[in-house]
């Protein structure tokens, strides 16, 4: 199998890379993370997606909240594509949630979607009201 051949059958489903159009979800449940095969199945290796402008509302005062995500995972057959993920993350902009639904929700789409070995996803939530937020979840 060529290099050509390789790449093209672990893109195989990827509908957002690449398209000339991008349509930006309004929620996170319209959103759809992306997949495409692990290169290295065998081996636990870490990916690390730092995602510093993230931005929610709280479902009670409907005031924006401002965050840092990070999300840690090891892959077993599937990776997450990074546009996907940009475009998932990006639908939070307008979602009402309280941080810790927030984190935890990433958390198990992330898992629905690859089925990692581990994962963590982390968020700094920054101060409102005089209390900053960070709220860690694993599997």
């Amino acid at each position: 199998m060529t290099t050509n051949e390789k790449q093209t059958s672990r893109g195989d489903g990827l509908t957002l890379l690449g398209a000339t159009h991008t349509e930006y979800p309004n929620d996170p449940t319209e959103a759809r993370l992306e997949t495409f095969e692990n290169s290295h199945p065998d081996r636990d290796y870490w990916i690390t997606f730092d995602c510093p402008e993230f931005t929610s509302i709280c479902p009670i005062t409907g005031q924006p909240d401002f965050g840092h995500i990070a999300i840690r995972y090891i892959a077993n057959q599937r990776c997450i594509e990074s546009k996907s993920l940009k475009l998932y993350l990006h639908a939070y902009r307008n979602h009402g949630a309280f941080h810790e639904a927030v984190v935890n929700q990433i958390l198990d789409d992330l898992a629905a979607a690859c089925a990692p070995r581990q994962a963590t996803v982390t968020g700094v939530f920054r101060p409102r009201g005089g209390i900053a937020i960070t709220v860690e979840a694993s599997l």
